[in-house]
């Protein structure tokens, strides 16, 4: 079973959630947790522990000017400005290269080949018996998370249950990181922004077609419209998590409200039992 934790916004303690939820989880049973966060991964801060980098590359174009003839074909092909053709030369802008190959099959020239190029590493970690750690990590300055969220995801493989931390927003870190997932918890708060941004991340996995719910965190107890929009929407609200100076300060010490504070464990282990009947799936 594939888990998705997502919002729409930042910091309202999707990876709170995500932490605790694989904390809980892992006292009974195998879990991996792949931290797809890769611009500002943190889960490694709740589970610190030794870990082995796998680089992570991407194949990006290099032309040959033996064989080059500037027909142009190769610049007016790429959609992303990544090569731009001159009359003596060609100019590659790897930062901006997808990876797609296109120019490689349409040079009538052959004269583009492909070279790897280093875009971030994958760490992995055993930081409990029974949790795998997975944590992708983009270098600075590059921008094909994407490309980091696969490997990262392909790394998770093969476990009977794998939680997905993603990022913020809906933009395509996102969608790479809910696609193939069975299920999709939405942490949100109890604000106007909290609200405008959970109907723009239901929207998505609504159009992806990936059952979800919904977790209110930090809340003052002021839900009416966070509650009626998840009524209206089809939505069960699966958790609650209360604005409160005692959790507050387990979170900024780093520590799990599963693990420090009486009765949270139960709570996320009801949290995965209301993931998997919307799931629909076997736990």
């Amino acid at each position: 079973m594939k888990i998705a934790i997502a919002s729409g916004k930042g910091g309202t303690g999707k990876s709170t959630v995500a932490a605790n939820l694989a904390c809980t989880l892992a006292r009974s049973r195998d879990v991996v947790l792949v931290d797809c966060d890769v611009e500002e991964p943190n889960l490694h801060l709740f589970f610190p522990a030794g870990a082995v980098d796998v680089p992570v590359t991407t194949p990006v174009p290099v032309i040959d000017p033996t064989r080059c003839t500037f027909c142009g074909e190769c610049g007016r092909f790429c959609n992303f400005g990544a090569l731009s053709v001159l009359k003596d030369r060609v100019l590659v802008f790897p930062d901006l290269c997808h990876s797609c190959g296109g120019c490689v099959l349409v040079c009538p020239q052959g004269a583009v080949r492909e070279v790897r190029r280093t875009v971030g590493r994958v760490a992995c970690s055993r930081p409990l018996p029974r949790l795998t750690l997975v944590s992708g990590v983009l270098n600075e300055g590059e921008v094909q998370a994407p490309a980091v969220i696969r490997v990262a995801k392909m790394l998770g493989e093969g476990h009977p249950l794998t939680l997905y931390d993603a990022s913020p927003g809906i933009a395509c870190p996102v969608i790479e990181t809910l696609e193939g997932s069975d299920a999709c918890v939405l942490v949100t708060e109890s604000t106007p922004f909290g609200l405008h941004d959970l109907r723009l991340a239901v929207e998505v996995v609504e159009r992806l077609g990936i059952p979800a719910g919904v977790v209110i965190n930090r809340s003052d107890g002021e839900d009416a419209a966070i509650s009626g929009f998840c009524r209206d929407h089809g939505l069960p609200v699966l958790m609650t998590i209360p604005f409160s100076r005692e959790i507050a300060a387990v979170q900024n010490r780093g520590g799990l409200i599963a693990s420090l504070l009486s009765g949270w464990e139960e709570r996320f282990a009801g949290l995965y039992e209301g993931i998997v009947q919307i799931a629909g799936v076997s736990p």
